[in-house]
């Protein structure tokens, strides 16, 4: 099997894995990307997922202004369609939170995260090409959470049962994609990121490390996240500059 057909054939799985599962309280809505944008997310992977890479960089799961539109991680939609370079119809996940609607890339709103993480990759990689030559950027869980009132909810939240039963999927589905990979280093975008891949890849000849999360709820974030994570990737001596 090529690379992209073995990282495929994991997202089908973990997709596959991951529906399955229900969830209760105080979860009332979860989306699915892999499933209703997937023609994006499968984009995606063809266009930039198809060679070994040096570097995974990992997050936790899906924004309601990112991937949960485009089904691209840290997805914010001017960075997908006018930098990397996707764009396709996006359908409607099976029960949609009134508040929190999927109108892909006609949504207005505005992903903070995804703005500032492939800002950053741009500002130093300069274009995709020479980015995606040695990394990539994945997401650790599909899904995204909302509570009755439509605020996001974490995977981390989540009932201690249901958390086993999907952190089980997402973990072999990391131990598969770095299988097809075969990265040197996964690097967690956050704390949380880290700590899983050093659960789901104990047995793996990878090295793990965590730069600060770009997410506007995180106050150190918002004081100059990109300084912040260029000075921790030098230190790891991942970063040239």
């Amino acid at each position: 099997m090529t690379i992209l057909s073995k990282v495929r054939a994991a997202t089908r799985q973990l997709c596959t894995d991951v529906e399955r599962l229900s969830f209760g309280p105080p979860v009332s809505h979860v989306y699915n990307p892999l499933v209703y944008a997937r023609r994006t997310h499968d984009a995606y992977l063809a266009k930039w997922g198809s060679g070994k890479i040096r570097i995974l960089f990992l997050g936790m799961n899906p924004g309601p202004f990112g991937m949960a539109q485009t089904g691209v991680p840290f997805g914010e939609i001017s960075w997908v369609r006018d930098w990397l370079g996707i764009e396709d119809a996006v359908d409607r996940p099976k029960s949609e939170h009134p508040k929190r609607p999927i109108e892909g890339f006609a949504c207005t709103r505005s992903e903070v995260s995804g703005t500032r993480l492939w800002g950053a990759v741009a500002e130093h990689w300069g274009t995709p090409e020479k980015f995606f030559r040695h990394h990539f950027v994945a997401n650790y869980c599909p899904l995204a959470f909302m509570t009755p009132t439509g605020s996001n909810l974490t995977p981390n939240k989540l009932a201690p049962h249901e958390r086993e039963l999907l952190f089980s999927s997402c973990d072999r589905y990391l131990a598969r994609l770095v299988d097809a990979w075969q990265p040197d280093w996964v690097v967690g975008v956050g704390a949380f990121a880290a700590q899983r891949a050093e659960r789901a890849l104990a047995q793996e000849a990878v090295q793990i490390a965590t730069i600060l999360h770009p997410s506007p709820a995180n106050p150190r974030a918002n004081r100059g996240w990109s300084t912040a994570v260029t000075e921790q990737m030098r230190t790891l001596k991942l970063c040239s500059k």
